[in-house]
C-alpha cells in the first residue's frame, strides 16, 4: 500500500493518455456521472499535449502503478491582479485513498502555483462528497458558500455566439 515515501508524482506525457482516460472514467463512476464522459484518447492527446495545451496533468504512482491524477489550468483573478490555478479534477483510485496520494497530488499542484506566483487555487466539489470536503478542509481550503457555479453547455455557447 501507499505511504508518503513511495508515492511518485510526475507530469503526464502523451504515452499516459490511455491510463488517464481510465482514471477519468473512474472519477466519473465515483461521481455517478459515467454517462457524461465522451472524452476520447485523441481529444486528450490534442488538448493536453498538442501545440496549445489547455491544461496540465500530474499523475500519482505507487510501486510503478498509476493510481491517481490531478488536472489543472491557469486562470486569472482581476481582484488580485495575479494568475491562479483552477483544479478541474483530482482522483485517486479507491484502494489507494487515505494513504497520502491525494495530498501528494495537491501538494504538487500547490508547488506549481507557488512557482508561477499564483494568488490562489480553486476547485469545485459535489455537495454530497463529504470525504472530499473533510479532506479539503483539513488542507486549509474553505468553501465559497456565497458563490454559485454556472455552466453553459456547447449548445448554449453556440446559441449565444450566434446571437
Amino acid at each position: 500500500m501507499a505511504d508518503s515515501t513511495n508515492i511518485e508524482i510526475r507530469p503526464a506525457t502523451v504515452a499516459d493518455v490511455p491510463r488517464l482516460l481510465e482514471l477519468i472514467r473512474g472519477l466519473a463512476a465515483y461521481e455517478k456521472l459515467s454517462s457524461e464522459v465522451i472524452a476520447t484518447e485523441a481529444q486528450l492527446r490534442q488538448h493536453l499535449f498538442g501545440p496549445h495545451p489547455a491544461a496540465q496533468v500530474r499523475l500519482a504512482s505507487v510501486s510503478g502503478e498509476t493510481v491517481g491524477f490531478a488536472l489543472f489550468f491557469r486562470n486569472f483573478s482581476t481582484f488580485l491582479g495575479r494568475p491562479g490555478i483552477y483544479l478541474e479534477d483530482v482522483f485517486v483510485v479507491p484502494e489507494f485513498r487515505g494513504h497520502g496520494v491525494g495530498r501528494a497530488l495537491l501538494a504538487a499542484v500547490a508547488r506549481v502555483a507557488v512557482e508561477q506566483n499564483c494568488g490562489r487555487m480553486e476547485w469545485s466539489v459535489l455537495d454530497w462528497n463529504e470525504p472530499a470536503i473533510r479532506f479539503y478542509k483539513s488542507l486549509g481550503a474553505a468553501p465559497m458558500s456565497q458563490w454559485t457555479v454556472y455552466r453553459m453547455t456547447r449548445e448554449a455557447i453556440e446559441n449565444l455566439a450566434g446571437s
